[in-house]
């Protein structure tokens, strides 16, 4: 305990000023009021989002019962309402994938606590009428929560907490230094409005009368740790950097980037490839396995057969309202030539889906391990090495 103490003294005197900057640039960034950098990642985010929203309406009076999710949002969503004590109910997305506003305005009640979104959601589509969303939630006394794992399509050029958005969450290891899939560690930090920031976890950084900084941890309120200490240390210096080396136009810049990039694997793939919403896409583009299927070629296949083309397979079978899922993120880090040799990849697959499906259905033929039997593997796992 005396060498975790040293730690936790040294790191107060050297390095708050890191903290204070990066906490103030994600601010910034996202147009919110205070921030925690504790949680280690994004659904421990949506966690410390959600417990702050039960506190702030507990001190209200009621901490009420049912969280709104659309099924457009992250799979991680229901689970982290149901962790923080809520009932979760579904709200289905209308025709061109985005939040079906009248039936919301049916749905929120006095027993709704939030709604949470993810934005752009998990079909790669903005939702529009965000204004209006939370209009209706701050009508009824309710919240409005984004999930902020795609901020890599927002950030520099719109702001959350100018929309109405309460509380978010921000992936620090994919929108600010990491590329998507880039291993971790994570960093989930959680930005909210005002009116929730007595109920922020312990240790909160401040500035002394006489300028100098600290944590305080006297705070009533607050909903306790939620992180040993303050938090994956690394990434905060990384994510820094990154702000720092890019600046606002830079950081803009790589927002364009990630869109322009999805839409031009969507322009490479779109005939080939059944593509279930016409509406713009952000960050990613999701396509189906419809046209690939009549040969008894499904998304997975597909996914294992680009295996052996050298690329890691893209998200499969996900967002779960599009059955037979591609989901596809490129981010701003693929040059162009990374692009066109994907779009090579997958429309060399697309022709021997039609020609050959048994080449296909068989993939990966090229891996020392071949294709494995998936359900026993989640059933009987072998979790130790056996010579």
């Amino acid at each position: 305990m005396g060498g975790m103490r040293f730690v936790a003294q040294r790191i107060e005197k050297q390095d708050v000023k890191i903290l204070q900057l990066l906490e103030k640039c994600l601010l910034e960034i996202t147009g919110m009021d205070a921030i925690t950098l504790q949680p280690a990642a994004g659904a421990h985010g949506e966690l410390t989002g959600l417990l702050l929203i039960r506190a702030y309406l507990e001190k209200q009076g009621n901490p009420r019962k049912k969280v709104l999710i659309p099924d457009s949002a992250h799979g991680t969503n229901p689970a982290t309402a149901v962790i923080a004590g809520y009932e979760v109910e579904n709200i289905k997305s209308e025709s061109h994938g985005q939040i079906d506003v009248d039936k919301l305005r049916d749905l929120v009640t006095g027993d709704v606590a939030a709604l949470m979104i993810t934005n752009p959601s998990t079909l790669g589509i903005f939702e529009q009428r965000i204004p209006e969303i939370a209009e209706i939630l701050h009508a009824k006394g309710a919240l409005l929560y984004m999930d902020g794992a795609n901020m890599n399509a927002l950030t520099g050029v719109t702001r959350p907490g100018d929309l109405g958005v309460d509380v978010m969450h921000l992936n620090l290891h994919k929108t600010f230094s990491t590329p998507h899939g880039g291993g971790g560690p994570g960093s989930g930090p959680v930005a909210i409005k005002k009116m929730l920031e007595p109920f922020l976890p312990t240790p909160v950084v401040v500035t002394k009368p006489d300028g100098t900084m600290a944590f305080e941890y006297n705070r009533p309120q607050s909903v306790g740790r939620v992180r040993a200490f303050y938090g994956n240390f690394g990434m905060f210096i990384r994510a820094l950097a990154y702000i720092f080396a890019n600046g606002p136009d830079g950081l803009r810049q790589t927002t364009e980037d990630a869109v322009l990039n999805a839409n031009y694997i969507r322009k490479g793939l779109e005939g080939v490839y059944d593509l279930p919403y016409s509406t713009p896409s952000m960050h990613e583009v999701v396509f189906s396995d419809k046209v690939q299927s009549r040969k008894g070629v499904k998304t997975m296949d597909l996914a294992k057969r680009l295996i052996d083309y050298g690329f890691h397979p893209y998200t499969t079978a996900f967002p779960l309202i599009v059955p037979g899922a591609l989901m596809i993120e490129p981010t701003e880090s693929e040059p162009k030539e990374e692009l066109d040799a994907f779009c090579d990849a997958m429309l060399a697959i697309a022709r021997e889906a039609e020609e050959r499906p048994e080449l296909v259905r068989t993939a990966p033929h090229t891996t020392p391990v071949r294709r494995l039997d998936e359900a026993r593997a989640a059933r009987q796992p072998v979790l130790r090495w056996k010579k």
